[in-house]
């Protein structure tokens, strides 16, 4: 690559710069608007008094009463107990990714007739350091149910009881787990809505036709804008951040310069559809229809909205495809789970193989007029 091409694209970057800054419409919708949609989402998952009973009950115990006590538990209506989990472990790290709000341990001696001649033991409720009122509320819900039995075996010392322990795990919020998906949401809207509707423009205002006269090519323009939105993306990442953690209270479990890499790849990535969009439509007409067709499956099955473990399983095959989907889940695991780099081999081999191949896209089907 000589420096004469480098120059180029990098004079029309500073082009593209300069006018995006003076455009106070343009920076709306970029900048405060992404702000806005996280507010709103924000708000709605970043409080901590929803109850949910999703509960994993993990029996040790091979008494009768215990064998007893989990069936009923199981086909209690206000418990929606997860049946798969096999370990405490497992069921921990399902407490840390938000998808169980409680553990329920029935231990070995639970239910086991004691010396007075009948059966006694403690409940352990496990609860989420970062959300105990979850546990708290399910930790009530079971010494009522207790407190029942115990006055119908009329014993002077209530045989049963409930215990609370912490999973010594700092659990998540409703919204550092949703916030790495209003992330992938506004990487995608700028990426493709934003080049979509901007590059049939400047073809109308014949911008390109006179560019086209310059000695640059098809490249040149692509690999510009693709700089310039990046700049772009960039700065409203960063205030999206800067509002969780200022706002929300976001604690990033992972390393910055983890999040950086993916977050940076991912912009690439999805202006490369933005400028393949973009590129190929004449009129603004055919880049609004294109670029609904190209976003709208990646931003409801991507795990942008809700997460992609709710969805049947043969379609959570159908979306480990979609180039929206590695970067979602890449983001998560990083902000959420404190993976590295060197633990996300396959999402970034998904979002490699997507930016080769739409950068070649972009550049084939790019259209002057």
């Amino acid at each position: 690559m000589s420096k004469h091409y480098i120059r180029s694209v990098l004079s029309l970057s500073k082009a593209y710069m300069i006018r995006f800054f003076s455009d106070k419409t343009a920076m709306f919708f970029t900048f405060l608007f992404p702000l806005l949609f996280l507010f709103v989402f924000g708000s709605l998952n970043s409080g901590g008094s929803d109850i949910s009973f999703r509960v994993a009950l993990l029996n040790k115990s091979d008494s009768e009463f215990a064998q007893n006590f989990e069936q009923q538990a199981t086909e209690n209506e206000t418990l929606d107990v997860n049946e798969d989990v096999g370990d405490l472990e497992e069921a921990r790290d399902l407490m840390g990714r938000g998808e169980l709000d409680s553990v329920l341990e029935l231990p070995p001696e639970f239910g086991q007739i004691d010396e007075s001649g009948v059966p006694s033991g403690s409940l352990v409720v496990y609860y989420s350091e970062a959300s105990p009122q979850s546990g708290q509320t399910i930790a009530a819900v079971m010494e009522g149910v207790l407190d029942g039995i115990n006055e119908e075996l009329g014993h002077p010392e209530p045989p049963f009881d409930v215990e609370q322990r912490s999973t010594a795990v700092s659990g998540l919020s409703s919204f550092d787990y949703v916030f790495s998906g209003l992330l992938g949401f506004t990487i995608l809207s700028l990426g493709i809505f934003g080049l979509a509707n901007q590059m049939p423009a400047e073809k109308k205002t014949g911008a390109f036709r006179r560019l086209r006269a310059a000695p640059i090519n098809s490249s040149h323009l692509i690999f510009a804008n693709m700089v310039f939105y990046l700049s772009i993306g960039v700065l409203s990442l960063l205030m999206m951040l800067a509002a969780g953690i200022l706002v929300f209270d976001f604690n990033m479990r992972g390393e910055w310069l983890d999040f950086s890499v993916m977050a940076l790849l991912g912009i690439i990535l999805m202006f490369g559809f933005g400028l393949a969009v973009g590129g190929w439509a004449k009129n603004d007409t055919q880049s609004s229809a294109l670029s609904q067709v190209v976003a709208l499956p990646m931003m409801f099955l991507s795990g942008v909205f809700f997460p992609r473990f709710l969805m049947p399983e043969w379609l959570q095959g159908i979306t480990d495809w979609l180039p929206l989907t590695p970067i979602v889940d890449g983001l998560r695991l990083i902000m959420t789970e404190a993976k590295t780099v060197f633990d996300l081999g396959p999402e970034f081999a998904m979002i490699g193989i997507w930016t080769i191949v739409i950068y070649f896209v972009a550049v084939k089907v790019f259209r002057w007029e």
